[in-house]
Formats: structure tokens, C-alpha cells, sequence
């Protein structure tokens, strides 16, 4: 049986209410592939019985795992590789220009999902930045779903997931093969720290940035929301700081005191002066 009209209903005011993600509808058949696993795990026989318990308790760790099931954790090494040229060739090396007094740089990857993004920095900074392990670098990566974040921590992947994106050198250099699965080295892994973060919510104690990766994200949010993000996002940015946004996401008509700045087939973003 499958998602009945009231209690997609439910589920869309649910994500809505506590991680600002609007579902569309029409919808039905993927909250029910993305709910069929927590059903298993949770030892319940139906969408109608999931249903029926989320309504009879306040917001719970129940409801938490239903929302942690719908978020899109769809990510890869090297998503899209054109930025992470940017990074190598142009931005990074400007950030080194500009801090090299402090020798301190402040990294954000916000929306992590699995890890593959914060890793992939980590990776870049290593191969191509070794003057960097005698800096101050924090590299933070965050997310809304505190399960997603668990298995990031473990840094481990399947053959599927380093086929997506793993230049085969680095995988070589950074993994060790663990069964099936292949397990990033401690010294990348030590690299990250991970932080459990709703982009909707208020930030608490979030430091003053010095670039920003918010990739593939605000496509999920509602206009008003996104508009927010994108004002607290400048908070937390240095005056010349920078923000990588998803190839498909823009701030026109949300935010016009970003500038876009075009390189090759992506861009970035930086504060207008």
C-alpha cells in the first residue's frame, strides 16, 4: 500500500517545519523509496503504521529519522571537477596571498552529506597546498542529518561511490581498500571537523569565513528561505571571502550585494565592494 494523499500531506508540512526543505507534490513515489529502508530498520509493517506513530507523539527521534531519510544526500569526489580548478588555480592561491601574515584560513562545507566534498578540500589542500600544514586551517563540514554525518565521519565508501570522481592516483595515495569498501587515511580524515548544522535555523557560534562551499543546496529551499541563507552567509563571510554555489544555483533576484565572478564553465561568488 502505498503513500495515501493525508499523509504525504503530513510528511511535506513535517520537512517544511523542520529543515525548510519544500517537497514537491507529485512526489509520493520518492518519499516511499526513501521511507521503505526506515521501515525495515524500524521494524514497522507499513507507510500507514509509520504514519500513524509520527501523529501520536510530539516531534521525536522518529521524526527525526524520517527526516533524515528524505534529505538529498547525493554527492560525489570532485562534484562537477571545474571548481575545484577554480579552487587549485585561483581562489585558494589568493587566500594564501591575502592571509599570509595570519596564516590562518577558515573553510566551510555546509551541507556535506556522506563527506565527499569536505574530503575532496582536504585532499586538494594536501596535494596542492602542502605549505598549508604549517597554518592554521579548519576545514568544517556540516549537516542537517546527524546519521549522514556518522558515516562521513567514518570516511569509508563503497567501489560505486570512488568511481565518482576518485582521480584513480589519489585513491592510491588517500585509501586503504577495507573489504568491499575503501577507507580514507587518518591524516584526511583528521583534516575535517563535522558539526551537525540546520542552514534554515539560527548558526550558532560560526566563525568568520574565508570561503564557503554551499553547492547544490538552495534549489531545495523556498524563495524567503533562501534569501535568509544567502544574508547569514555574508555575515559569516570575510569582506574577501568566497562562496561556491551548485552549477545550476544563482543569487539574482535574492541577494544583490554578491557579485558572481565567472571562471571557465562555473563561478563563484565574492561580496560587491
Amino acid at each position: 500500500m502505498g503513500i495515501s494523499s493525508i499523509d504525504f500531506d503530513y510528511l511535506r508540512k513535517l520537512l517544511l517545519e523542520h529543515s525548510a526543505i519544500v517537497l514537491d507534490a507529485g512526489k509520493e513515489y520518492l518519499a516511499e523509496s526513501r521511507l521503505t529502508p526506515l521501515l525495515y530498520q524500524e521494524g514497522l509493517p507499513s507507510v500507514d503504521e509509520l504514519f500513524k506513530q509520527l501523529r501520536s507523539a510530539t516531534f521525536s527521534g522518529l521524526h527525526r529519522k524520517v527526516v533524515d531519510a528524505m534529505t538529498n544526500n547525493e554527492t560525489w569526489f570532485f562534484r562537477d571537477f571545474v571548481p575545484y580548478e577554480a579552487l587549485r588555480t585561483r581562489v585558494i592561491p589568493e587566500l594564501l596571498a591575502a592571509r599570509a601574515t595570519e596564516r590562518k584560513l577558515m573553510i566551510w562545507s555546509a551541507a556535506c552529506s556522506s563527506g565527499q566534498e569536505p574530503y575532496s578540500l582536504a585532499m586538494l589542500l594536501r596535494e596542492s597546498f602542502p605549505m598549508l600544514t604549517s597554518w592554521n586551517v579548519t576545514l568544517l563540514a556540516s549537516d542537517i542529518s546527524t546519521a549522514i554525518l556518522s558515516r562521513a565521519q567514518k570516511g569509508r565508501y563503497s567501489q560505486l561511490e570512488v568511481n565518482r570522481g576518485m582521480p584513480a592516483a589519489l585513491l592510491g595515495k588517500y585509501f586503504t581498500r577495507e573489504g568491499l569498501d575503501w577507507e580514507l587515511k587518518p591524516e584526511i580524515r583528521r583534516l575535517v571537523q563535522f558539526r551537525q548544522l540546520n542552514l534554515a535555523s539560527a548558526w550558532a557560534d560560526m566563525p568568520p569565513c574565508d570561503l564557503m562551499m554551499l553547492r547544490t543546496v538552495l534549489i531545495y529551499f523556498e524563495v524567503p528561505t533562501k534569501k535568509e541563507i544567502l544574508e547569514r552567509l555574508r555575515r559569516v563571510m570575510r569582506p574577501d571571502g568566497y562562496l561556491f554555489l551548485g552549477t545550476a544555483e544563482t543569487t539574482l533576484n535574492l541577494d544583490d550585494q554578491l557579485e558572481r565572478v565567472p571562471f571557465e564553465k562555473t563561478a563563484y561568488y565574492k561580496r560587491k565592494v
